[in-house]
């Protein structure tokens, strides 16, 4: 006890030593650059782990060829992965980047210290043994634990910590794919988070840092090898255009599985059922179509290199090969099956991201589109078109046309394609906004009314906690009361309401001050007249669950000055005020979004 005092005294006389001689701004500065280093060093962590694990478990096999091997690794994987996560870490770690948002709406910012490791340990597993899933969702949840816990290691406010929050992810994106414009765009257009003067410097710090220890560690080619053969035609543009409304549709197609599947998974209550289903799914897909095995990196590499015909060898399509169609049908298959391979790992007990497979399924949307048309006359460069489709399926997945074209880019070295790439990335993004609002990261959350957006007001009313509005100092009567016992309740209150409560304190109406003066001073009536005589139904009735967006809605459609709050039973909790919230609204506002000196 007595060295964990003398800690605690030594680390409180640094944070006073700090406060007097490094200005916040600064200081800030110095934690953004460790961030960097943080980050970048675990992004590493995670892709030399998965590398080890895929070597030790690939040294002898042979990956072209019937491999039954290759059936049982992703099961295996995410058994493991599922076991460390419900007797380990004892908590829900997937939905790495949705669980982000959440924390910035709901939690202040706060991701829980197992974070920092939890995510990395388990998608580390899950995607060295072959799980269909990316490593790049859990190593920005790592990144932005990471940068929670920091921020709150040196006790910074809630404005500091989001930000701390949103440099973890940009440093975590820019170290794990060497692309520093795509962290910092990251934070804004998937995490939301706005771009201030005083935020702008921490980000671009924490994302060049990350970068550069990124080159460092690995060197600095480009994750994948693209030359462009074939420079790119203006008369081509009408293509590009019907890619990016071809990669939004199938996004979408996409994003609506995946929300169904997952709804099948979250029903099946208990692991055990979850992992049987998913590792039977993900078995069966692996065993009819290789290519769904792992990350898909490799697969996007040929698709760039132009060996994509490739991939039908090892597989029970490969007669196919044979036909000039037979890899498109191959690989059009592939294309609606990667959503039910991703779920299934995830489902299943596995742990990853939807950032690899996005690229996965843009290059492999990229190339059978080119192809499609190469085989009806049209030639259209192969490679080029994957690249695109990879920008395309990013920007419409992730509701990210700017991330995309700089993530892309700096990925593959094509900046050459930067006009082709922003016009799919565009096309894309529009297509999928004619259909879906919302990002299939932040879907769960905009249902719910917890998420945080760009548009000022909703934000700071989505930060706003009912529970921490409502006022419990009206009094309560019941109704088997009489008006003299009302009488003498208004008689000790301040409050011009009283809610009417029965034994089990479920709420049965309110009595209005209002309502009863006319009798109020009589006191032959007091005896007279019960409470369930005179009480009257609440014109709306609050409940805890309700978002603060929806609950204003509720105040303005019903002119009501005071609403009572129940919870889910009906039980009576307190009433909230228009006042109360007004005045938490403008303390939300002052604390989160007002820009410092």
């Amino acid at each position: 006890m007595v060295r964990n005092k003398e800690k605690n005294t030594w680390f409180d006389a640094l944070l006073l030593w700090r406060e007097k001689h490094i200005k916040e701004r600064y200081f800030i500065i110095i934690l953004s650059f460790v961030l960097g280093i943080a980050t970048a060093t675990a992004a590493w962590l995670l892709k030399e782990i998965i590398h080890i694990i895929q070597h030790f478990l690939t040294e002898h096999a042979q990956v072209n060829g019937t491999n039954y091997l290759f059936l049982i690794y992703p099961v295996a994987g995410i058994l493991i992965s599922g076991l460390l996560v419900k007797y380990v870490v004892r908590d829900d770690i997937s939905h790495g980047v949705t669980k982000i948002l959440h924390a910035i709406s709901q939690r202040k910012s706060r991701i829980k210290r197992h974070n920092m490791w939890s995510s990395l340990a388990a998608s580390s597993i899950t995607i060295g043994f072959g799980g269909s899933v990316g490593a790049e969702a859990p190593i920005v949840l790592t990144g932005s634990a990471i940068g929670s816990n920091l921020g709150k290691l040196f006790k910074m406010e809630h404005k500091t910590l989001m930000l701390m929050v949103g440099c973890g992810a940009a440093g975590a994106i820019a170290g794990i794919f060497k692309a520093p414009i795509a962290g910092l765009l990251f934070t804004i257009e998937v995490l939301m988070l706005d771009l201030t003067t005083t935020s702008v410097l921490p980000l671009l710090t924490t994302s060049i840092t990350a970068a550069t220890v990124s080159y460092v560690l690995t060197g600095t080619d480009a994750m994948f090898k693209f030359q462009q053969t074939e420079a790119f035609s203006m008369g081509r543009i009408p293509y590009v255009l019907a890619l990016g409304v071809a990669c939004g549709l199938i996004a979408l197609y996409f994003t609506h599985i995946s929300i169904w599947l997952e709804g099948i998974f979250r029903k099946l209550k208990t692991f055990r059922k979850k992992f049987l289903l998913g590792s039977a799914m993900l078995s069966i897909l692996i065993f009819l179509f290789p290519p769904l095995y792992g990350e898909g990196y490799d697969v996007i590499g040929g698709l760039l290199g132009n060996s994509g015909d490739n991939l039908l060898s090892g597989s029970v399509f490969a007669p196919l090969g044979g036909n000039p169609w037979g890899i498109v049908i191959f690989l059009a298959i592939i294309i609606f099956m990667k959503v039910f391979a991703t779920v299934a790992t995830n489902g299943g007990g596995g742990c990853g991201g939807i950032f690899a497979p996005s690229l996965y399924l843009g290059s492999i949307v990229g190339f059978t589109f080119a192809r499609s048309f190469e085989l009806s006359g049209i030639h259209l460069p192969e490679e080029n078109f994957a690249l695109m489709g990879m920008a395309g399926m990013m920007s419409a997945i992730m509701h990210s046309p700017l991330t995309a074209v700089f993530l892309i880019a700096e990925l593959t070295g094509g900046f050459d394609l930067f006009l082709p790439l922003m016009i799919v990335t565009l096309s894309a993004y529009i297509t999928i906004r004619f259909f879906d609002r919302y990002s299939l990261y932040s879907v769960r959350l905009a249902q719910k009314g917890e998420l945080l957006t760009h548009h000022k007001d909703k934000a700071v009313l989505t930060l706003l906690n009912v529970n921490s509005v409502i006022e419990t100092d009206f009094s309560t009567v019941h109704p088997w009361e009489t008006l003299g016992d009302v009488v003498r309740s208004i008689a000790r209150s301040s409050r011009n309401v009283f809610a009417v409560t029965d034994d089990g304190n479920i709420l049965r109406g309110i009595v209005l001050i209002d309502d009863i003066r006319n009798i109020m001073f009589r006191p032959e009536l007091y005896e007279r007249f019960k409470v369930k005589k005179f009480m009257v139904s609440p014109p709306a009735k609050i409940e805890t669950s309700m978002p603060m967006e929806k609950i204003m809605q509720i105040f303005d459609d019903t002119k009501a000055w005071n609403l009572p709050v129940v919870d889910e039973k009906g039980r009576y909790l307190g009433f909230v005020s228009k006042s109360k919230i007004f005045n938490a609204y403008r303390e939300v506002l002052v604390e989160n979004f007002s820009e410092d000196e």
